[in-house]
């Protein structure tokens, strides 16, 4: 069955209340939190006005009945009646909401705070309006509309903690689409320039974008060279060099040159839009100790009814045998305090808020946490596997030397292989052309080119027969370059380790975290980065279905397994391990399975969701002992338990103290994930100047 994404509740997939984002259905226990959730800020003005509403006339109603004389409204049943007048607008325009969702609820067959909100309120108000008619049908003369009144006023003010904390957890998200520019470049098919709107940009739509200018779509340059500030992604405040066959994100700067981009994602499929998505999914996660409360909520409203009606039944029989004047009056009170006091709000607080706030603080460090739940298992994590290739090392190579023959020197060399790497995008040759931009050598014109997949790439310049032959060796890349047949030079490449690799191991280990690597490649460079990184199990020539066999074998044996990997080949095993990290330099696909991303691929990030994960978990466990605990023991108390000590007349203020514990709870659960974040920097400081993290 799935849940409410506002208050957590269980709600049966046949509601009318539902809907549809980007094809995900979201399904509503009440009309209120489906506006919460289609239409945030609007609700916020709304539940503010109401606010102020009640606590207008609450306020009077309280001082009225508790400080001013009914001579001064020439009778008590004119003071009553103008507290009722004043509570009549509190009552059902301010508490509308709550009867709205308790309606909703009945008409699901399922019950929610609002049912029993309402249902305390309105018997409150209705036994107080009949006392204020009907003065003399009943031996007690009190009326209870300040505890109806401040019920809603102290529930309402709740629930303005809770969005207004929604409201600033969430500006971060809401900000990335303002990076969006509205007018882009296009580039027509006769090469002219036209402005239009970045909301009519289609796939394979050619764009410019001038120095300055925020990139406005995903996509791959195929024209130019500049340096884009991917800060806003990545976090990382140098500039990333931007060429031929280079992905560009929505969102990001262009620097310092002009870039052509061929668009390949828009609209709702940008990067920026679904890192957006993301983070507004994550209130929606639904943690396994989030679901315990759930169930707990779900099953907990009729016992709270029984609860309350079997109150009320006994005092009302109690006191009327023993021949107690106000025994109605009593058994009315009984019943409002038991619904009231156990309002599973807090509850329903949870989970969502204090996931909320981690998703936010770990996208804010560079961490995409796509599915909240299993920061529960990576709680419980005891091994981590790691990928090779792209992942504990360098996506792309880096050049060891370059050896050259005699009459050419290495500029030489470089020179002529990057005139002809440029027209390709295999790793060794964008790390050819970027080293000879890097040096400032001239690209030359090359005509006739081809690549040859899996050989090299060969082609003309300056009449001469030039080649780029590609020789894998098991510890490095070597590219030989040959002029008319004659080797020139060769380029030695490796696969430079992370440097954010040794550190993350070493403090993996120090927590007693096992680490293994699994590899495609050969045994020798396995042992070569192993060695380096100091991890002692290795699996190398592993093929894809390998990976999640050895993921399998290792959960078989009792181990909470994390897999990080980047590429497709790691789809399967990111997938089969008990949680998936992928690294956003890595495919699509390998997105798509992991659970959590590393958006600025810092492997030292893997040290701080682990910290996040175990910090989350703990505080809503917190939330949901507080809040279990606090209705285990307040129900008693509200349906009679200090009546021997305090003698009968505490049903007098109860309602009241009631509607008081109930908003401190919630308040309490709201203010107890605010301290989260807190909690996560302490943490995350103390051990990230040991990772040597500037």
């Amino acid at each position: 069955m799935p849940t409410d994404p506002v208050c957590g509740m269980y709600v049966p997939e046949t509601t009318e209340l539902k809907t549809v984002i980007d094809g995900n259905t979201y399904y509503f226990c009440s009309r209120s939190c489906q506006q919460k959730f289609t239409s945030p800020v609007e609700e916020l003005k709304k539940l503010k006005k109401r606010l102020i509403v009640a606590w207008s006339l609450s306020l009077p109603i309280f001082i009225i009945n508790y400080f001013l004389p009914s001579n001064l409204f020439h009778g008590i049943q004119n003071k009553y009646l103008a507290m009722l007048l004043l509570a009549i607008p509190v009552q059902f325009y301010s508490g509308f909401p709550f009867y709205h969702g308790a309606y909703h609820s009945l008409r699901n067959k399922i019950g929610n705070m609002d049912l029993l909100i309402s249902i305390g309120t309105l018997t409150a108000f209705i036994f107080s309006a009949f006392v204020t008619f009907y003065p003399h049908s009943i031996h007690s003369s009190s009326v209870y509309f300040d505890a109806s009144s401040f019920i809603i006023t102290m529930i309402l003010t709740g629930n303005y903690i809770e969005n207004i904390t929604k409201e600033k957890a969430d500006n971060s998200a809401r900000k990335l689409l303002s990076l969006i520019p509205q007018i882009s470049h296009l580039i027509d098919e006769d090469g002219s320039i036209l402005d239009v709107h970045t909301e009519e940009l289609a796939s394979g739509n050619n764009i410019l974008v001038k120095p300055g200018e925020l990139i406005p779509a995903d996509g791959i340059v195929y024209e130019g060279i500049s340096e884009v500030d991917e800060s806003m992604l990545t976090g990382e405040q140098t500039p990333s060099l931007k060429t031929t066959g280079d992905f560009v994100s929505s969102g990001t700067k262009n620097l310092n040159g002009i870039l052509k981009i061929k668009v390949s994602k828009t609209g709702k499929n940008t990067t920026i839009n679904q890192i957006y998505e993301l983070i507004q999914r994550a209130i929606s996660g639904r943690a396994k100790v989030q679901r315990i409360a759930d169930v707990f909520s779900a099953l907990f409203i009729p016992v709270v009814i029984a609860s309350a009606l079997i109150s009320g039944i006994f005092w009302y029989l109690y006191l009327s045998h023993i021949n107690y004047p106000y025994y109605l009056d009593i058994a009315v009170l009984a019943f409002v305090s038991v619904i009231v006091i156990a309002c599973p709000c807090a509850i329903g607080l949870a989970g969502p808020i204090a996931l909320l706030i981690s998703s936010n603080y770990a996208s804010e460090n560079g961490i995409l946490i796509k599915n909240t739940s299993s920061l529960d298992r990576l709680t419980k994590v005891n091994r981590i596997i790691f990928d090779k290739s792209g992942t504990l090392t360098e996506p792309e190579p880096n050049i060891e030397k370059i050896v050259t023959k005699e009459g050419f020197n290495e500029d030489d060399v470089l020179k002529f292989a990057a005139s002809l790497e440029i027209f390709s995008n295999h790793p060794v040759a964008r790390s050819i052309f970027k080293q000879a931009l890097h040096r400032n050598l001239q690209i030359i014109e090359a005509k006739n080119v081809k690549e040859i997949p899996g050989v090299g790439i060969e082609g003309e310049i300056q009449g001469s027969r030039i080649s780029v032959k590609r020789k894998i060796d098991p510890s490095s890349s070597e590219v030989l370059v040959i002029l008319d047949d004659r080797l020139i030079g060769e380029i030695y490449l490796s696969y430079r380790i992370r440097e954010s690799a040794f550190p993350t191991i070493t403090h993996l280990k120090r927590m007693g975290i096992k680490v293994t690597m699994v590899t495609g490649d050969s045994e020798i460079e396995a042992k070569r980065v192993a060695e380096v990184l100091g991890i002692d199990k290795i699996h190398s020539r592993v093929l894809p279905e390998g990976k999640s066999q050895i993921i399998k074998n290792y959960q078989m044996n009792g181990d909470y397994v994390a897999f990080v990997g980047d590429g497709i080949n790691d789809a399967i095993a990111l997938e089969v391990a008990d949680v998936g990290i992928a690294m956003s330099s890595g495919s699509d696909i390998a997105k798509e399975s992991g659970d959590i991303i590393l958006v600025n691929n810092d492997l030292r990030n893997i040290i701080l969701v682990r910290i996040i994960s175990d910090k989350t978990i703990d505080k809503i466990k917190q939330n949901i002992g507080w809040a279990i605990g606090y209705n285990a023991f307040l129900i008693p108390v509200a349906g009679g338990l200090l009546v021997p000590v305090f003698g009968i007349g505490i049903f007098q203020i109860l309602p009241i103290l009631a509607a008081f514990a109930m908003g401190m709870s919630s308040s309490s659960v709201v203010i107890n994930s605010i301290m989260l974040r807190r909690n996560i920097e302490k943490k995350w400081n103390h051990i990230k100047s040991g990772l040597d993290i500037a």
